[in-house]
């Protein structure tokens, strides 16, 4: 398997993928297209997606696009990794919640841009405020439900979705406290961000 990612640094839709990749154990090949570069193109990139955009999968002579589809074909390709739980319940909460990050939030998307090279505190506006809110109210149902660690439970697909989410709190200063949180999603936040596998991506962005 190849997975073609964009920079570590700043490349969300890249981590979610290869996090769930990584959990599966499965050996595989890494290759980096950095963005953000003068002469980039879409053509350059469509030498290896067909949607022109990061991420994106190769398992023989298949390919696979869009950071949803490739975690949903791995879960399928490895079912012993247990990329989403047995119980048919959290499953379905897991994937929801994996669905609604994947086309929500956008306020927080826009404003408040991955880069794990940043540290700043910012004033953020009412919508974002308001994406802050239903990410910790989600968060805390999810884990009041599954009784955690991790949303569903074990760590899963929607946790790697959610990661990228934990770096935007850290990155902008963001106290989850400030937007509904009785302790509960603070902590699930800072367990993101002590994985094995999140910090090596992390160790391998600030070292590129």
């Amino acid at each position: 398997m190849e997975l073609v990612i964009g920079t570590k640094t700043w490349s969300s839709w890249s981590m979610r993928p290869w996090l769930a990749l990584k959990h599966t154990g499965a050996p595989f090949q890494e290759t980096l297209v950095a963005l953000r570069q003068a002469g980039l193109t879409d053509a350059e990139i469509g030498k290896h997606s067909p949607s022109k955009l990061v991420p994106v999968l190769k398992d023989g002579d298949l390919v696979v696009w869009d950071s949803l589809a490739i975690c949903e074909y791995l879960a399928e390709t490895f079912p012993d990794a247990g990329l989403w739980p047995q119980d048919k319940a959290l499953r379905a909460l897991g994937r929801s919640a994996a669905a609604e990050m994947h086309s929500g939030f956008s306020s927080l998307r826009g404003e408040c841009p991955m880069d794990l090279g940043t540290r700043k505190v910012m004033d953020i506006s009412p919508a974002t405020q308001n994406d802050v809110r239903k990410i910790v109210e989600r968060w805390s149902q999810l884990l009041k439900r599954s009784g955690g660690p991790f949303l569903v439970g074990d760590w899963s697909i929607v946790d790697a979705f959610y990661t990228p989410v934990a770096t935007r709190f850290r990155t902008y200063g963001i106290k989850l406290s400030d937007y509904g949180d009785a302790g509960a999603a603070g902590v699930y936040c800072e367990r993101l961000l002590e994985t094995p596998d999140y910090l090596q991506w992390e160790r391998e962005a600030l070292a590129g």
